[in-house]
């Protein structure tokens, strides 16, 4: 070893760092080969043959060690070889290889050199893929400093790219870009980022075949394609351990972040009906009239969500019995009208909670270098509650038992984790596994494990579904829902949704929503255009917010076409006939269009569970060799039938929609079939969106139902002709966790476009017979070309 190498080791060992092999959750495993390139030592670690482990270190025992959290995959070298030539290391498999460059001994530096040298003896790797994709790690760093009292590193490596790489993913963003490339991305969960709250999963994914799994915790800032290189640099670490993943097309480097970080489960049927949520329903009867609102009015609903301030203090996790006296009838009463309940449960103690001080005692609170919890934070007066330690293993069993004692027991359903960043920003404080530095966007994934755990151990027949706000790698494995947090009720905010939401689903986590209508107070600037939707009648927001009924509308229209379909908002009323009067029957034929949808939707969500892939798809996704749908964040593809282009201005009755080259596209409303690869001008009079679907689908279309708990049929079976085609229906129970090994019940649907005829694999899940249900779409005249 060099002696920049030796003194390098010599800081880590005495920062006390050689220990962190003992954090990491997979099990450890030999690499496949450790190589040493003049005191840089780089391990090779397959986990697929389209997925490998990159990690860089000056200690053995760190670039030999087992990835950290989040990483729930095994390595797997099967098919592998390894050989050695004058031109480095190369590791191949079938579908990618990976060549270790030689780095030769340095050679004496220039005057230059001597003063700007780098301490780092350099790395290079190259990675190709079957499709002949390449990317080249082309430089790593170390650079030693103090955080939080904690003698490290900052950490980071660099990588190479083109000018026609585009990048997507990591986490959520909401400055309203899709593409990343040439921005440099804050990557750190931060309830307060300008835009709205950021959300980091350090999945980065490009266009050209290959995505980046970064494998590190801490606050990092990501630059794609800045500058002609991809640069990631971590606040702390030791070492830099990363992911490649390849595929021939996006689904593939999907299916790899699941085989790395878990499948996405299933989420009960209820989940994809509507969510009737608001803060705050001040009692049993407020929340009972509000679904009985419903259902005396005929319009289908499936959750009533209690959230906040239920309980006589925060961290009693009880429920206020002088406004809810009973929550166990509540309960039942909802599930005689085939409704389900979520409940929101926070992971913060006040210090005149019941539990603060045996918390305290334990150390199971987040807390400062002399052992004392941190108690509320500093800024938005918000002074209040100590944030329990989930990365403490007992912590969270001790958390779940109190949640299903107290409050599951009285009939609840489901569990809304709120302030999951956390909320109390653990920098400059300490986990029980080190520091809130160290571990900065941990607490997601730790903290819904919690509950993901528990459910499955004392509740193993129920289906788990949590609502969260944020996530990490990983977080998807335990049944969670995610939306994107307390954001403005105003248009712009509604405009920044749909790039934001594509970029969450690009990151490989499939579930993603808004609040329809926004969360905070409804409080927007003057309308510039007059409003399309008469305010008369609404009590939703103040009088002078007189575009709001619209502006809930369009929120209303585009959220019927994301995979969760929620209202919630911080306004003194938000069921969909407290917007008044013209805006009721608009918003009630919307919320019949997606019940009518749940068979399409719930198909594709076992196909997500199957494949990991999601199915709310930026354009790039599904088609690749279009370039003009690179950055084309304000529309998407909604399964593989429909193409969705939400009106996010206000006063607007049309909207500029690009429809991709390479199908053509059927107007949903019209049913007018244009070609592809063409910009149109497509009406969006107040009572509809823009909706296309491409020709050569099939939709299942579902019979009218009050709710997902009144078994669902057919009412007809839609083809879109234009090519072959094929739709895998599935069904199942909907609540339980049989489908993981009954399968549930399927029917393949095939199209053949050239006979005209439908075929299926069998009777379809619903019993019924295909024949009689298919509609056969007729174009209008007036085709449009190019």
């Amino acid at each position: 070893m060099s002696s920049t190498s030796k003194r390098w080791a010599r800081a880590m060992v005495l920062a006390g760092v050689s220990s962190l092999a003992a954090l990491a959750t997979p099990a450890a495993s030999a690499p496949l080969a450790t190589m040493d390139r003049n005191g840089s030592l780089i391990a090779i670690e397959p986990y697929a043959p389209n997925i490998v482990r990159v990690t860089i270190a000056l200690d053995r025992s760190l670039a030999d060690s087992a990835p950290g959290y989040g990483i729930d995959g095994q390595p797997d070298a099967a098919g592998w070889s390894h050989s050695t030539t004058a031109n480095g290391d190369r590791f191949a498999s079938g579908a990618l290889s990976v060549t270790v460059n030689a780095q030769p001994w340095p050679k004496a530096p220039s005057q230059m050199e001597r003063y700007f040298a780098p301490s780092l003896p350099p790395v290079s790797v190259q990675f190709t893929g079957a499709s002949g994709q390449s990317v080249q790690m082309n430089g790593w760093e170390l650079a030693p400093h103090t955080v939080n009292g904690e003698r490290t590193f900052r950490t980071g490596a660099s990588f190479s790219d083109t000018p026609d790489t585009h990048y997507y993913g990591l986490g959520q963003n909401q400055e309203g870009i899709l593409d990343l490339r040439g921005r440099t991305i804050d990557c750190r969960h931060n309830y307060d980022a300008p835009a709205g709250e950021t959300v980091c999963v350090p999945f980065l994914v490009t266009n050209k075949g290959y995505g980046i799994v970064w494998d590190n915790p801490s606050a990092t800032t990501v630059s794609p394609g800045l500058f002609n290189s991809t640069h990631f640099q971590s606040n702390v670490g030791e070492r830099v351990s990363f992911f490649v993943i390849t595929g021939t097309n996006a689904d593939e480097l999907y299916a790899g972040y699941a085989r790395l970080t878990g499948r996405t489960p299933l989420p009960p049927k209820a989940a994809f009906g509507l969510i009737q949520s608001k803060a705050r329903y001040e009692s049993q009867q407020e929340l009972l009239d509000i679904a009985d609102g419903y259902r005396r009015r005929g319009y289908p609903l499936d959750v009533m969500v209690l959230d906040w301030f239920y309980w006589t203090r925060m961290g009693q996790i009880d429920i206020d019995r002088t406004f809810f006296p009973d929550p166990q009838g509540m309960n039942a009463r909802l599930k005689q009208m085939g409704m389900r309940s979520i409940i929101s449960v926070w992971p913060r103690f006040e210090r005149e909670s019941r539990y603060y001080d045996m918390l305290a005692a334990k150390g199971w609170l987040l807390h400062d270098k002399d052992g004392n919890p941190i108690d509320g934070l500093a800024i938005r007066s918000d002074r209040a509650g100590a944030l329990i330690d989930s990365t403490n293993p007992q912590a969270r069993a001790w958390y779940w038992d109190r949640i299903r004692d107290n409050i599951t027991s009285q009939g609840f359903d489901w569990l809304w984790l709120d302030e999951t960043e956390p909320d109390l920003v653990p920098d400059g404080a300490f986990y029980s596994i080190g520091s809130g530095d160290r571990y900065h966007n941990l607490f997601p994934l730790v903290h819904t494990q919690s509950v993901a755990e528990g459910s499955a151990r004392d509740r193993p027949g129920m289906r788990n579904l949590i609502l969260a706000r944020a996530a990490y790698l990983g977080a998807q494995r335990n049944g969670a829902l995610f939306w994107s947090s307390d954001v403005q009720s105003t248009w712009e905010a509604l405009k920044r949704q749909v790039p934001t939401g594509l970029d969450f689903t690009a990151t490989g986590l499939a579930y993603w929503g808004s609040d329809t209508g926004g969360w905070q107070w409804p409080n927007g600037p003057k309308a510039q255009r007059a409003p399309l939707v008469d305010p008369a009648g609404a009590t939703a927001m103040a009088p002078g917010y007189t575009d709001y009924p619209e502006l809930f509308v369009r929120w209303f229209q585009y959220n019927s076409f994301t995979p969760t379909l929620r209202i919630h908002g911080q306004r003194p009323a938000t069921a969909i006939w407290q917007y008044g009067a013209a805006a009721e029957p608009i918003i009630a034929s919307f919320l019949r269009l997606r019940y009518s949808l749940i068979p399409y939707i719930y198909s594709l969500a076992h196909q997500t569970y199957a494949s990991g892939a999601p199915f709310m798809r930026a354009l790039w996704m599904d088609f690749p060799n279009d370039p003009n749908v690179v950055n084309l964040g304000d529309e998407y593809m909604f399964g593989p039938a429909f193409l969705v282009a939400p009106v996010t201005e206000q006063g607007r009755t049309s909207r500029s929609v690009y429809l991709p080259a390479g199908s053509d596209w059927y107007d949903y409303w019209t049913n007018q079939r244009y070609a592809g690869g063409q910009t149109i001008s497509a009406a969006a009079p107040i009572e509809r969106i823009p909706l296309f679907v491409r020709a050569g689908s099939i939709i299942p279309v579902g019979a009218p139902v009050p709710s997902t708990a009144t078994a669902q049929r057919l009412d007809s079976i839609r083809v879109y002709p234009g090519r072959d085609a094929s739709f895998t229906l599935y069904d199942d129970d909907g609540t339980t966790n049989a489908y993981r090994q009954s399968g549930g019940r399927t029917a393949v649907l095939r199209w053949d476009d050239r006979a005209r005829r439908l075929t299926s694999s069998g009777r379809l899940p619903t019993g019924q017979d295909a024949a009689g249900l298919v509609r056969v779409q007729a174009p209008q005249p007036g085709v449009v070309a190019r």
